[in-house]
């Protein structure tokens, strides 16, 4: 494959499973780190039309199957995580980890603390409509610059991206470079102690301290933990899990947290293989139990590769 020339960092073979939290994947066929947006964008200008590109964020909630991925993978690094605060807006960079912009903005007085508490990067939270307690990206996105894979560098508004639950619409190819939200004003002091507990109940209901991608399956009404009177037990992902027999099962070196059972573990070794294959069979179990067929919220990207007997 031709590549164009950059100023960034491009490394063909990269081991994907050093770079996701699930610790599992095959290698990129080709990594690339561009050093700012001009880097990407001319990237992408000069890239054969054919070659197939994913935007990697810190790969917070991703599932990189054992073959690997073909093509280029793009991982945005130190060039695109500042995050500053103009008025009552706050610009974040794609890369910028969602806790440390609920703090940032905090500090300012301006409440986005709801991001606290969501593993991983804006970009993926922008890609994913990410939220928790109630509050959600599309609540507070104005807009995003992202470059598309043609190589233009566009500012698309948060209309635009028809965000849903746990869904965007972004063009095909696109690589998000930073984003704008709006917030509503606050107290340091108070913003701090809210992420404070949010973090504690957290911590006291997730298993932080484990290999996860965050929750697994997404709640089939569409909820968070709202509080609304509708958002009951019956709605939520864990709950049908659990009433499944599926808490604490498992695969291979691929576990289902005992803690909460919507949380996929690697606990001993596990390859992307076993974790994939555990959350199917989960899925399964709990289509017999309630007639439910969960949603995977882990994306599950790239070749499997092929088992001992050749399959």
């Amino acid at each position: 494959m031709e590549l164009p020339q950059v100023r960034g960092k491009l490394r063909a073979g990269q081991a994907l499973s050093d770079l996701t939290w699930l610790r599992v994947g095959g290698p990129a066929e080709w990594l690339f780190r561009p050093a700012d947006a001009d880097d990407l964008s001319a990237f992408l200008a000069g890239l054969d039309a054919s070659v197939p590109v994913f935007p990697m964020g810190v790969g917070s909630n991703l599932i990189v199957r054992d073959g690997g991925i073909a093509g280029v993978v793009i991982r945005l690094g130190r060039g695109f995580n500042a995050t500053r605060v103009e008025g009552d807006r706050v610009v974040a960079g794609a890369a910028a980890l969602d806790a440390h912009v609920a703090r940032k903005a905090a500090e300012a007085g301006l409440d986005l603390t709801f991001l606290r508490t969501i593993p991983g990067s804006v970009g993926g939270a922008v890609r994913m409509n990410a939220g928790c307690y109630g509050s959600y990206v599309s609540d507070h996105l104005v807009e995003v610059r992202a470059v598309l894979r043609s190589g233009a560098a566009v500012t698309i508004p948060a209309a635009d991206l028809a965000l849903g639950y746990r869904a965007s619409r972004l063009p095909e190819g696109a690589v998000i470079v930073e984003a704008t939200f709006a917030a509503d004003r606050g107290e340091p002091e108070a913003l701090a102690a809210r992420m404070a507990e949010q973090v504690a109940r957290r911590d006291a209901s997730q298993p932080t301290t484990e290999l996860s991608a965050g929750s697994t399956f997404r709640n089939p009404s569409g909820a968070s933990s709202t509080g609304r009177p509708e958002d009951t037990h019956e709605l939520k992902a864990w709950y049908l899990i659990d009433r499944a027999g599926m808490r604490g099962q498992r695969l291979g070196g691929a576990r289902m947290s005992d803690k909460h059972p919507n949380f996929l573990l690697n606990s001993n070794g596990a390859t992307a293989r076993d974790l994939e294959s555990l959350g199917e069979l989960v899925r399964e179990k709990v289509f017999q139990s309630s007639g439910i067929r969960l949603e995977w919220e882990i994306r599950r990207i790239g070749e499997m590769a092929p088992t001992s007997d050749g399959e």
